[in-house]
């Protein structure tokens, strides 16, 4: 049966302004991309069976284009049409940190962070630049490695912070597998980069680890 004849509480779109995005499941989300019915199927079930194909709407979103473009219903219209929605939502989220202080937006750090860094299939390193109020100079990825390890070198971001005149920094990396918890390893590097940071008077103020659900902050687990 066609959306338009669901109940009008049902219909993803309507639920949307009424509930908010938070209320919508992943198949009515991606059901609202999509738009269009496909072969008698409603918006709604063609979502179904493309998140079923992908296993997820994690491994849909960090598709490569041959990848995407294979999914039942999909092509390149579709897949440009999400990377420039992800996009549109990386800058946005960028801009509000430029204008903020992130130790007042943790959150909006969090989601920056993710939107950045949690749909890549390979380990990415990537650092916050921040100036003396600790608002968003720029962010960079600086290493980028297989799908479990990246080489980090430290005098790397040293030199990145003074070229940018940074007052201080926030690193960051996804581990792909999804388990945002820190590794013996990530300690390691976090404790290296600090003291590199200190003989140039750069502070390090925490280095989050993104997978899925929120980042894991090791300031707050007190090893920064």
């Amino acid at each position: 049966m066609s959306i338009k004849h669901w109940p009008e509480q049902e219909r993803p779109r309507e639920k949307l302004i009424q509930q908010g995005a938070g209320a919508l499941s992943d198949s009515e989300l991606l059901a609202i991309f999509l738009r269009t019915r496909t072969q008698g199927i409603s918006a709604v079930e063609l979502a179904r069976q493309v998140l079923t194909q992908f296993g997820g709407l994690r491994s849909l979103m960090s598709a490569s284009r041959e990848e995407f473009c294979q999914g039942f219903g999909l092509g390149d219209a579709k897949y440009t049409q999400l990377q420039a929605v992800l996009e549109m939502s990386k800058r946005h989220l960028q801009e509000q940190l430029m204008r903020e202080t992130v130790f007042t937006s943790a959150e909006h750090v969090r989601t920056y962070l993710s939107s950045q860094l949690r749909h890549s299939p390979r380990e990415v390193f990537a650092v916050l630049f921040l100036d003396t109020q600790h608002r968003l100079i720029r962010y960079q990825e600086l290493f980028m490695g297989t799908i479990d390890a990246a080489a980090v070198y430290p005098r790397e971001v040293v030199k990145a912070a003074l070229q940018y005149n940074a007052a201080a920094v926030i690193l960051a990396h996804n581990h792909p597998s999804g388990i945002a918890e820190p590794s013996q390893a990530d300690i390691s590097i976090t404790d290296k980069i600090k003291r590199a940071l200190d003989l140039v008077d750069v502070r390090l103020l925490d280095h989050f680890v993104v997978g899925d659900g929120s980042p894991v902050s090791l300031a707050e687990r007190g090893l920064v």
